[in-house]
C-alpha cells in the first residue's frame, strides 16, 4: 500500500486499517478510480492520478464540500482526505453504492438540484479557479452574469480552442457574433448567482440505493442555473 494512503486512512479512522481488496470503478477517463474494501468493513472511494494538473484534487475536494452546504440538495460524497502534499495525487471520499432510480427519480433530481441552485453569493464566479474535467476553469468573480458567462465561459473556451488549433475560422467568427449579441439574447434581470455543479453530464449523477440523486466530479461556481440544465442535454 502507498504509505501516504496508509497514513491518510489511519488519520481518518484514528486507528490502523488495511485494504483488504480493491476493484476498479468504470467511467473515469482522467483518473484511476477504485472502491477499496477496508479491514474495518467499510468501503471508500479512491481517485488517483500519477500526474494530476496542479491543484486538481484539492479543488475537487473544495467543490464537493461547497455542494454539501445545500442541506436539501443532492447527496454529495463526504471528503475523507487528501495527502499532505503540494499537489496531491489522490483523493479519498465516501463510497456511495449506486442503486436503481425508481419511480419519480427525475422529479426528485430536479427538486434537489433546484435546492442547490438556491445557494447564492454576491457575485458570479468563485474565490478560486478550478477544473472542468482536466481543463482549467476560470472563476474570476464578476458583478453580472452576462460578463461572467461571456468572458470566463464562452470567451475562455474560445481562446483555448483557438490557441490549440482546434477552432475553424468560420466557427470562431460565429462565436464572436454570438458573444456580441449575448446581451440581447439573455435577460438576466432578477437573477442571482446560483451554486451550480458545472459539469452535469449523465456520468456525474446517479441514484443511491434509496433512490436519492447523487452528484460527483464537480466544476462548481456561482453561475447561471441554466448551465446545469444545458449540461444534462449534452450527453
Amino acid at each position: 500500500m502507498d504509505p501516504k494512503l496508509q497514513n491518510l486512512l489511519a488519520a481518518v479512522y484514528a486507528s490502523p486499517v488495511q485494504i483488504q481488496s480493491s476493484r476498479s470503478i468504470g467511467g473515469g477517463c482522467i483518473n484511476q478510480t477504485l472502491a477499496l474494501t477496508l479491514s474495518n468493513g467499510e468501503t471508500v472511494f479512491l481517485k488517483q492520478n500519477d500526474r494530476p494538473p496542479e491543484g486538481m484534487f484539492e479543488k475537487e475536494a473544495r467543490g464537493l464540500n461547497l455542494m454539501r452546504t445545500a442541506e436539501s440538495g443532492p447527496r454529495i460524497p463526504k471528503v475523507l482526505g487528501l495527502p499532505d502534499d503540494p499537489n496531491p495525487n489522490f483523493l479519498l471520499i465516501e463510497y456511495i453504492q449506486e442503486g436503481a432510480p425508481g419511480n419519480g427519480y427525475y422529479e426528485r433530481f430536479g427538486q434537489a438540484l433546484a435546492e442547490m441552485h438556491r445557494v447564492t453569493e454576491a457575485r458570479y464566479g468563485l474565490d478560486h479557479d478550478n477544473f472542468i474535467g482536466s481543463t482549467p476553469q476560470i472563476n474570476t468573480p464578476e458583478e453580472d452574469g452576462l460578463t461572467f458567462f461571456n468572458e470566463h465561459r464562452l470567451g475562455f473556451q474560445q481562446r483555448l480552442a483557438r490557441d490549440r488549433g482546434l477552432l475553424p475560422a468560420g466557427t470562431d467568427r460565429k462565436i464572436d457574433q454570438l458573444r456580441d449579441r449575448l446581451d440581447r439574447l439573455l435577460d438576466l434581470s432578477g437573477e442571482q448567482p446560483a451554486l451550480v455543479h458545472g459539469d452535469l453530464w449523465s456520468g456525474n449523477t446517479f441514484a443511491d440505493t434509496a433512490g436519492r440523486p447523487c452528484l460527483v466530479d464537480p466544476a462548481v461556481h456561482y453561475g447561471l442555473r441554466e448551465t446545469d440544465l444545458a449540461m444534462t442535454e449534452l450527453f
